[in-house]
Order: C-alpha cells, then structure tokens, then sequence
C-alpha cells in the first residue's frame, strides 16, 4: 500500500529513480540533510536533478579529506573510516546540526531527517571489489521520536563508476522507503533493488530501530535478506541485533556447527563445548580471537515446505537465550560455508559435526554441479586451515560409530583416509554417551503430543522458553 504521508500532492505512480526523488521533494513536509563520503554525492544528485530539491535538501556535504573528516566526527580508534562506528557518528552529528540550526518553533510542521553513507569503491588493482555503510534517520510526524534504518553493502561490479551509480540507486530506494514503505518493512526490503540488478550489489546486514520498527525483530529482517537472494549468509548476536559477517569474522578462528536446533538440546551444546575445548587447544588458536557460529541453512528452514517464520523466530531466540551468534546461511553443502569463512580469515577453521553429517558429505550426488565433482568440492573445503571434529553416533545395536569404523561407500574409503590421516578429523572422546540417545525430531513429537518428559534433555532454561512462549507448536 502506498502512503500518503501529512500534506503531500498527488502524484503521478511512476516507479522511477526520477520519480521516487521527485515524490520526496514535492513534499513540503520532508527536509533533511546528506553527507556522503568516498563514493561522490551520487545519492543527493538524484533529488538536485528530479527538480524542487529546494524544498527538500537543508545542507549536503562531503567531507573526502581524513582530516576534515576527523574534526568533523571525531577520530575513529582504529583507524578505518568505512564503518558502523563511522556512519553513527555522521548520523548522530548531521541530526545534531539539523536540529541547532532549524529551531523547531521556527519549523515545526517539518519532518526532519538525515542521510548519511561512508563507502569505499573498487580499488585501483581491482583486488579489493569495495563496501559500504549508508542509514538514515527520519520521522514521520513532526512530534515523534526518530526512527533510523541503517545497512551494509557490497559490491559486485568491477568498475569505480558503476559502483557509485548503484550506490545513488539504493540510496535513493532507502530514504523513499523509509517515508513511503515503512509500515511494510519486508516490502521495503525488496523495493531497495529497484532498478538494480540482483548481482550487481550485496546488502549483508540491515537494522531498523526507533519508533515505527518498536515491532519489528531484526533477526527476522536478516532472514529475508537470504530469503530475497540479497546475500549468501547472514548474523546476528545474543542481543538479537543483525552484525557485519565481515568484522565478526575478520582474522578470527572460527568453529561453525550446523543443526537444526529444532530445539536446541543438551547434545548440541555438548558437542558444541567439547568441539571448543578441543579447538583452543590447538598450536596458534588463541581464545580470546575465536569466534562459534550456530549455523542454520535456509534448505533446513525448508524442510518441511515453505518457511515457517514463527518456527524460525522459535529456534533464533533459544540460542540466542544461551548466548550464541547466530548464521542463517544459504550453504546447503559444507564446502560453501567453508569457502565463504575462507573470505574472512586465513586461521584456523574447524566444523563440528556428528557422524551421520559427516558421512553424508561424501555422497557424490551432492556436487553434480561442480565440474571436479566431489574432489573440487573437497579442494575447496580442506584446502584451508579446516578441521572436523566428529561427534560420535550408536548404531541400532548400541556400538558407538565414530571416524575409526564409520561407513562410507567403497569408492570413498581411500578419499576419506588420506584426510583422516592427515590429521583433519579429530574424534570428540569425551563425550557423554546418555546424550546419544537424544534426538531433536523426537523431541518436537514429545512436545507436540502433549507429552511431559522431554524438558530434561534440554539446556537449563530452554524448556521454560519453550513453554512460557508456547514455542513449537506447543499450547496451554
């Protein structure tokens, strides 16, 4: 539904570039500011050029030069200048302004906002493709607080000029769906690539905050992103909030588990806490610089048809109740998410995983569609500094299935031997073998039949989570 925000003319529906920074600018009631820095004003062009800009634009600034940068929004600690941290204290100090030299008793039926982007495009040797932060803050009513939707991108193009001109795009796209869409923020979205194609750009993190999103979960946000095609994998952390994948993962050593955590159970955080404890004692793992992902694929959510966002929803908040990051990725095959870790360190990687997983990976029908098959697939995946540590499984005579005397098809059997002993599977020993009777699926049966002796095998609290939100179907 299209909204008509206090006091706008009618205008022509035209879908446009043109037409979105036209709508913006007819409006008497929207005025604001931009800053943009590392890229061109390629955002503000869009309303000088749509016409009525006068009406619109308060100020518009560039601050290119480290210097100037720096006294105008302080210094950054580290250094870098293409960041979160960056883009708040431009939001935060433009907004400022804003409000300091238009009193509000001299312009109160304006809604104000503030525009901001801090970016760096494709480098010169073309090695580096480029990033970028860009948010803004805005109301829509004179009277009310702030609201701000802020957002990370990457750059796929391979040219300095067409990356800036999709960056005047989204932005674009942003600030009309921040006035015009933000009552359907999934639409919202989805209307950030109009007029752009799907591969030449990334959005890998987006937040929304203030009072207009006061319903909206950010987590949920981060699902559409990989839902919508819009990126490969996504994070948030125990707070709930979206975080960059990039400085999460930066020169960190990271250790991935997989699962449905449908509910989450005592197994998982077993094998999560032993997979660990034998991680950091690794030669060069340095725990204070290793970060644990709970990674859940899109293709899991799907396992039973289309994706249930309330079921998703359920599973993102108990691990986030015991203090997990989370990944929501579109890596149906292990070698993917290794690859993608890969972008962001050059330490130690490690998968935990139990034994059923692990043999699945040697199913040669799961890389048909790469040309070196299966031996690309497993290039890709231990080529880096990668390590599974293997949770064992009982068999249904109760023997205890591990690395040693695991079964895999024969044409495997060699394959497999030279990475076991090339010491890139480690068997998990300590584990506790009452927990091997555990099984999630039966679980979600147990819960869902009514039934009441199921809580025990679950980490402490989860089951009063489950209960108190009537998660998984459960009711009463």
């Amino acid at each position: 539904m299209t909204v008509n925000l206090p006091g706008e003319k009618k205008l022509e529906n035209r879908p446009s570039i043109e037409a979105k920074a036209l709508r913006i600018n007819l409006n008497e009631y929207i005025y604001g500011t931009f800053a943009e820095i590392g890229a061109g004003q390629e955002v503000v062009r869009h309303f000088f050029r749509a016409g009525s800009s006068s009406g619109t634009i308060a100020k518009t600034m560039s601050a290119y030069d480290k210097n100037f940068s720096d006294n105008i929004y302080g210094g950054e600690n580290d250094k870098r200048y293409v960041t979160e941290a960056r883009l708040n204290k431009m939001l935060d100090h433009e907004m400022e302004l804003l409000e300091n030299r238009l009193p509000r008793n001299q312009y109160p039926d304006k809604m104000f906002f503030t525009y901001a982007n801090t970016v760096a495009t494709i480098d010169f040797a073309k090695k580096f493709k480029g990033h970028g932060w860009m948010g803004i803050r805005f109301q829509t009513n004179p009277k009310e607080d702030y609201s701000e939707i802020t957002l990370h991108v990457r750059f796929h193009q391979s040219e300095a000029r067409l990356q800036q001109e999709v960056l005047g795009l989204i932005g674009v796209n942003l600030i009309y769906g921040a006035f015009y869409k933000n009552d359907e923020p999934k639409k919202l979205l989805r209307y950030l690539y109009d007029h752009i194609d799907n591969d030449a750009i990334e959005i890998d993190t987006i937040n929304f905050s203030g009072p207009l999103f006061e319903n909206v979960d950010n987590r949920l946000m981060s699902l559409q992103l990989v839902r919508n095609g819009m990126t490969d994998a996504v994070m948030f952390n125990p707070e709930g909030n979206n975080i960059l994948p990039a400085r999460e993962l930066y020169k960190k050593n990271i250790l991935a588990l997989r699962g449905s955590f449908r509910p989450v159970t005592l197994v998982n955080i077993d094998m999560f806490e032993k997979a660990l404890d034998a991680f950091i004692r690794e030669p060069g793992v340095d725990e204070d610089k290793t970060v644990v992902i709970f990674e859940i694929t899109l293709s899991n959510l799907r396992a039973q048809g289309e994706i249930d966002e309330k079921d998703f929803m359920d599973r993102a908040k108990l691990l986030c109740s015991l203090g997990h990051v989370v990944m929501i990725s579109n890596f149906k095959e292990y070698y993917k998410l290794v690859d993608y870790l890969s972008q962001y360190t050059k330490n130690q990687l490690a998968l935990s995983m139990g034994v059923n997983n692990f043999v699945e990976i040697f199913d040669e029908q799961y890389y048909q569609d790469l040309g070196g098959g299966i031996l690309e697939a497993f290039g890709k995946m231990f080529y880096n500094n990668l390590k599974v540590y293997l949770y064992p499984m009982k068999d249904n005579n109760g023997n205890i299935i591990n690395s040693t005397n695991l079964k895999l098809d024969p044409r495997m059997k060699d394959f497999y031997k030279f990475f076991k002993y090339n010491g890139k599977v480690v068997d998990i020993f300590d584990f506790e073998e009452d927990y091997l009777n555990i099984f999630s699926r039966e679980i979600l049966k147990q819960i869902k039949r009514g039934e009441s002796n199921w809580q025990k095998n679950l980490p402490g609290g989860i089951a009063d989570l489950i209960m108190k939100n009537q998660m998984f179907g459960i009711t009463g």
